[in-house]
């Protein structure tokens, strides 16, 4: 089959088409499959090993179900990439079990395997009747089920023409295997060479020990590489996480019925309770209700939706019921566009590794070539075929683990994920390669800077009232509420009081009976309505909001007893880490989709001249790219 474009006055439009591809085991692989695609007239392909994905872009006159034929006629199966990543098996989790038990008993067997072939080989008098098969039946199962991942993909590279790095450990594993078992058991050809030079010089020295070693490593090596690549990408999967899976669709005669989200169309309406994620991006048409935007946004405070308003998916409802008429679902939310920025930062694919790739191609023919050159060398030389035999053989073994096209893509998801793990994002592993040129360091708030969780910074009481009084009489009444604020309220003291007939106001508080009082706690316009406010409590709202911090009113029995300010708390070791920055001569500068008053808060308190406030995702890397235009090389935090 011949994929060409059709050919027209207009080029057709192009499109980018991503595939799963698996059964690559190497670089090599992901070359041979890039190679093939790239044949394709107007394709072009880009195969990352470490994520296992095919980018392509392609005309709209090619079919992708081509586009994946051309992927399994190179030996491999290729499918159009899931974007439901919440549900999608973690295939290097997978292989990463299979590695082990395969290696956790390779392991147990080799190690009396290597000790008894030491002994029998230095010390030929402990040879005992039977020791071969004793050798045979500890070898067996590491050469053959143990190695039968290297053996599969070696025959099915055969059928195809090709090679990989498997090609190469099933060679080396099957020739040492079948050279040891006709020295063992055929015709003996025993030279009277003794000691340690037995296992080195003697015709009939056997290389089971180093047949099952080669599995070992390699299976261990293999086994730490899938280990590192599904911790890597366990970034992604939990930022897909955040979607939600189902929704609670508004049918036209006022019932609800709960369908997978992927099925909700424009136009939908849908219901959204507290606690539920926003399942498509869309305009609130009833209702109100307090939203944790923190995942797209930034901001550490819930936003307020009511009628009229736009609502993204993916983050949250804290408090109140709305109902949303969906205006764009499924690929089209700007929370999956979020989550294919970071894929198609994970296909990328660092200059090193490009390099590697190109390496790898050529690699596993180059060492065949160079092993049967040293075969032949020895053989005109005058040695023996056993001698020219166990040189090849050499060859083979030590060029099996192929450092390069296994150590470079390891090397990249494993920087990538301790990153993760520290809370440092890089878009792409060229990043890794360019930091050492970065002059300017943009800083994301929440969560970067940040806890990213509110925390009680201050409580005022008015005169009469102690300020723990205050807090506790407040806790009691949001220990009820599942919103952001109350939350961090009823973390901040260990009283516990019961409370009852409680009540709550979307966007506005809470109310409800403790002991024999009436307590009212929310914002302070709606809780001192034609109520006097005690100067203190005036005092602490001003000067909290003008730091960007969420401030409450208390009341009790219909009298503003004090004010309670919250805020996403600075992280301990972010002045510090931002100083260590400034001595290195890196500029620094605050980028989040918080207000300017919270933003330049805490720019002041870790030292960050330079803000940018209120920018929304796809805003922030028109910004990243403004730096860039003016020159500087940006390193993005957050």
């Amino acid at each position: 089959m011949t994929l060409t474009a059709a050919a027209g006055s207009d080029a057709p439009q192009a499109r980018r088409i991503e595939l799963d591809v698996s059964g690559m085991s190497c670089a090599a692989c992901a070359a041979r499959v890039e190679n093939k695609l790239n044949k394709v007239d107007g394709v072009q392909a880009s195969v990352n090993f470490a994520t296992r994905v095919a980018t392509i872009d392609a005309p709209e006159t090619i079919a992708t179900a081509d586009l994946c034929e051309v992927v399994r006629r190179a030996g491999y199966e290729a499918g159009p990439r899931s974007h439901r990543a919440v549900d999608r098996v973690d295939p290097d989790e997978l292989q990463a079990r299979s590695l082990l038990r395969r290696l956790l008993v390779a392991a147990v067997l080799f190690m009396p395997l290597a000790d008894l072939s030491v002994v029998f080989a230095v010390v030929p008098g402990m040879r005992f009747p039977g020791w071969a098969w004793v050798l045979t039946a500890l070898a067996a199962p590491i050469v053959t089920w143990a190695a039968w991942p290297f053996h599969r993909v070696a025959l099915r590279n055969a059928r195809h023409g090709t090679t990989s790095m498997e090609t190469l450990i099933s060679v080396g594993v099957t020739s040492a295997t079948v050279w040891s078992l006709c020295t063992i058991f055929g015709p003996s050809r025993h030279r009277e060479v003794h000691g340690l030079w037995q296992a080195v010089l003697a015709s009939d020295a056997i290389y089971l020990e180093v047949a099952a070693g080669v599995t070992v490593f390699v299976l261990a090596g293999r086994y730490f590489e899938a280990r590192a690549k599904s911790r890597a990408g366990s970034a992604l999967r939990a930022l897909a996480a955040l979607g939600a899976k189902n929704v609670t669709v508004l049918l036209r005669d006022g019932s609800e019925m709960v369908i997978p989200a992927d099925e909700l169309k424009e136009q939908q309406r849908f219901v959204v309770r507290p606690g539920e994620t926003i399942a498509a991006d869309g305009l609130v048409v009833d209702g109100a209700a307090a939203i944790d935007m923190s995942a797209m946004t930034g901001e550490a405070k819930p936003a307020h939706a009511h009628p009229g308003a736009s609502v993204i998916g993916g983050t949250v409802v804290c408090d109140g019921r709305l109902i949303v008429e969906a205006a764009a679902v499924g690929a089209d939310t700007q929370f999956a566009g979020m989550v294919r920025l970071v894929e198609q930062a994970q296909a990328q694919k660092a200059d090193a590794q490009r390099l590697a790739d190109r390496i790898a191609a050529v690699f596993v023919p180059a060492v065949f070539a160079i092993a049967l050159l040293a075969a032949a060398g020895w053989l005109l030389g005058g040695a023996g075929p056993d001698r020219a035999f166990s040189v090849a053989l050499a060859v083979l073994v030590i060029a099996c683990p192929c450092a390069l096209g296994l150590a470079t893509p390891t090397a990249m998801m494993v920087a990538s994920g301790r990153g993760a793990q520290l809370g440092i994002f890089l878009k792409g592993y060229r990043a890794l390669e360019t930091i050492r040129a970065v002059d300017t360091v943009v800083f994301d708030k929440t969560g970067t800077l940040t806890t990213g969780r509110l925390a009680v910074t201050e409580v005022v009481a008015a005169d009469g009232w102690e300020p723990g009084d205050v807090l506790a009489l407040a806790a009691a009444v949001e220990a009820a509420s599942e919103h952001a604020v109350a939350t961090a309220i009823v973390a901040g003291t260990d009283d516990r009081l019961p409370v009852a007939d409680f009540a709550a106001s979307a966007g506005r508080g809470v109310t409800g009976t403790v002991g024999e009082r009436r307590v009212t706690v929310g914002r302070p316009a709606w809780v001192s309505r034609r109520l006097p406010v005690p100067l203190a409590a005036e005092r602490a709202r001003r000067e909290g909001e003008s730091r960007g911090e969420t401030v409450v009113f208390v009341s009790v029995d219909d009298v503003v007893c004090g004010a309670i300010a919250v805020a996403d708390a600075v992280r301990d070791s972010a002045a510090e880490a931002v100083a260590a920055l400034h001595r290195r001569g890196l500029r620094t500068l605050l980028l989040t989709g918080d207000n300017a008053a919270a933003a330049g808060a805490v720019a002041a308190q870790v030292g960050i001249d330079e803000v940018i406030a209120e920018v929304l995702p796809e805003g922030k890397v028109d910004v990243i790219q403004q730096l860039r235009d003016r020159g500087r090389v940006v390193a993005m935090v957050g």
